[in-house]
């Protein structure tokens, strides 16, 4: 009975992990992969990981990005004061990748602004 079971939970991680790799049919190839980078590389800090926690970082959107994607770009390779640069990490063609994902992606309405670590004195780096 036991291996049974098991089967069935490996089976159906396997099936939730394809269904998010296919989740927007309508995004073309390169936007897919940067979707899967985005959530991978950047979704620690620009995702909500639960409904009830703060986001780090500020919610990406196509309006972060569009005209300025060699601007988004450079930051992304070299990274700032609070956000680790990925040049090392991430190959030319994976930035442009994730850059052309975020080109999709709405704005939310009511987008909430990350936690200031400045602004609290309760966290600490």
């Amino acid at each position: 009975m036991r291996p049974a079971w098991i089967c069935l939970l490996f089976a159906a991680i396997a099936s939730s992990t394809q269904i998010t790799a296919a989740a927007d049919p309508t995004l073309a190839e390169l936007q897919r992969s940067g979707q899967q980078l985005f959530v991978q590389s950047c979704g620690i800090c620009h995702l909500k990981p639960t409904l009830t926690s703060e986001r780090y970082g500020p919610v990406l959107s196509k309006e972060t990005v569009e005209g300025r994607e060699e601007a988004i770009g450079e930051l992304i390779r070299t990274g700032t004061a609070r956000m680790p640069g990925f040049q090392y990490g991430l190959a030319p063609v994976q930035i442009d990748a994730i850059i052309a994902y975020l080109k999709t992606v709405p704005t939310p309405p009511g987008a909430a602004q990350p936690v200031r670590r400045d602004a609290n004195p309760n966290l600490r780096d």
